[in-house]
C-alpha cells in the first residue's frame, strides 16, 4: 500500500506539472508582442484577409475557449502547423529533435566519463595543486559563455588552422545520402555501411559536442567533488582505512558507491539541460537541431513551433527528473 500510494502521488504530481507546463506554453504563445496572423499573411495583407485568417485560427474567440481547443489538440498529439515550413509541428520536431539528441547524448557521455573521475581525484587530493587546477578548469567552464567558446573554436580550428570542418551537420556531398532510421546521423551512416559519411558526421560533431561536454563536465566535476568530500569524511571510510584496506579500494569500493546514487540525479538533470541549452551552440555551428528550429521560428513570429518545442523540452525535463527520482529510490534503500 505505501508503494501504491507513492506511485499514485508521483503520477498525480507528473500530471499537474505537465498541465502547468501546458498552461505556461499556451500563454507564452498569446502574450508575445508579435501577431501570429500578420506573421502568416504579411503586414500588407488586406483587412478582410486578416479577419478571415484570424477566424480560421480561432484567435477571435475568448482565451478560455482557445485554451480548451489547445488542450484538445495536445491530447490528440496536434501541435499545430508551422508557417515557415507548412508542415505539422510534430513532423518538424521529429525531424529536428534527433540532431539535438545526438549532440546532447554524445556530450553527456564524454562529460560523465571525464567529469566523474576528475571530481573523485580532486576530492582525494583536496587542497593540493591537483585540486586547485581542476577547480580552476571547472570555474572557467562555468564562467565562459558557450557562444564565446563556440566562436573561438570555429575561429581557431576551422578558419585559422583548417583542421576542423565548417558549420553544419555534414558536407554537402553527403546531404540526403544516408537513409534516416534513428535520426542519429552517425548511427544511420553505420547502418547504411557508409563509413566515409560516418567519419564526416563525426568530424562535424566534434566541436559542438566537446564544447557542450566541457560546459557539462565542469558542473559534474564540482558536484562529484562535493559528494566525495562528504563521503570520505564518513565514519565508514575511516573504519575501512583503519582495517588497512588500500586507498583504491576505499575510494572505489566504499566511498564512491555512496555518491553514485546522487550522481544519477545530477546526470539526468544535466542531460535535460543539454537538450534545452544547445540553442546557442546549434546556431553558431548551423546545426539543424531543435535549437536552430526554435530560434528561426521565434525570429519569424512562427509561434506554433516555439510553443511546441518549449512544451517538448519541458516535458523531457520533467520526465528525466521523474526517472532520476525513481532510480534514486530503487538504488538507495535508505530512501523510502
Amino acid at each position: 500500500m505505501p508503494l501504491l500510494k507513492k506511485i499514485v502521488s508521483t503520477l498525480g504530481s507528473l500530471v499537474l506539472t505537465l498541465f502547468g507546463l501546458s498552461v505556461l506554453t499556451f500563454f507564452i504563445g498569446r502574450v508575445m508582442p508579435t501577431d501570429p496572423v500578420l506573421a502568416a499573411v504579411g503586414d500588407n495583407a488586406p483587412q478582410s484577409v486578416v479577419d478571415r485568417v484570424r477566424l480560421e485560427m480561432g484567435l477571435d474567440q475568448p482565451l478560455y475557449i482557445q485554451f480548451g481547443h489547445y488542450l484538445n489538440q495536445l491530447l490528440h498529439g496536434d501541435l499545430g502547423k508551422s508557417i515557415l515550413t507548412s508542415n505539422p509541428v510534430t513532423t518538424d520536431i521529429a525531424r529536428f529533435f534527433p540532431a539535438t539528441m545526438e549532440l546532447a547524448t554524445a556530450a553527456i557521455i564524454i562529460a560523465a566519463l571525464v567529469g566523474i573521475p576528475l571530481g573523485v581525484w580532486a576530492a582525494v587530493r583536496q587542497s593540493t595543486w591537483v585540486d586547485q587546477t581542476i577547480r580552476v578548469v571547472c570555474l572557467a567552464g562555468h564562467s565562459l559563455p558557450v557562444f564565446v567558446l563556440a566562436l573561438l573554436s570555429l575561429l581557431v580550428f576551422y578558419a585559422v588552422l583548417g583542421i576542423a570542418p565548417g558549420p553544419g551537420r555534414q558536407d554537402i556531398i553527403w546531404q540526403d545520402m544516408v537513409p534516416q532510421v534513428t535520426g542519429f546521423l552517425t548511427i544511420d551512416s553505420l547502418l547504411a555501411s557508409e563509413t566515409d559519411a560516418f567519419w564526416d558526421a563525426l568530424a562535424h560533431m566534434a566541436q559542438p559536442v566537446l564544447i557542450l561536454a566541457y560546459f557539462s563536465m565542469a558542473y559534474i566535476t564540482r558536484m562529484t567533488r562535493t559528494f566525495m568530500l562528504n563521503a570520505l569524511s564518513g565514519e565508514f571510510v575511516i573504519t575501512a582505512r583503519a582495517k588497512g584496506l588500500s586507498s583504491r579500494r576505499v575510494i572505489w569500493r566504499h566511498a564512491f558507491p555512496t555518491v553514485a546514487v546522487q550522481l544519477v540525479t545530477v546526470l539526468a538533470l544535466t542531460y535535460a539541460g543539454l537538450l534545452e541549452g544547445a540553442v546557442v551552440t546549434e546556431n553558431v555551428f548551423s546545426w539543424p537541431g531543435l535549437g536552430q528550429y526554435l530560434t528561426t521560428s521565434l525570429m519569424n513570429a512562427d509561434m506554433n513551433p516555439v510553443v511546441g518545442a518549449t512544451l517538448l523540452v519541458g516535458t523531457v525535463y520533467v520526465l528525466l527528473n521523474l526517472l532520476a527520482d525513481l532510480l534514486y529510490r530503487l538504488w538507495d534503500p535508505r530512501v523510502k
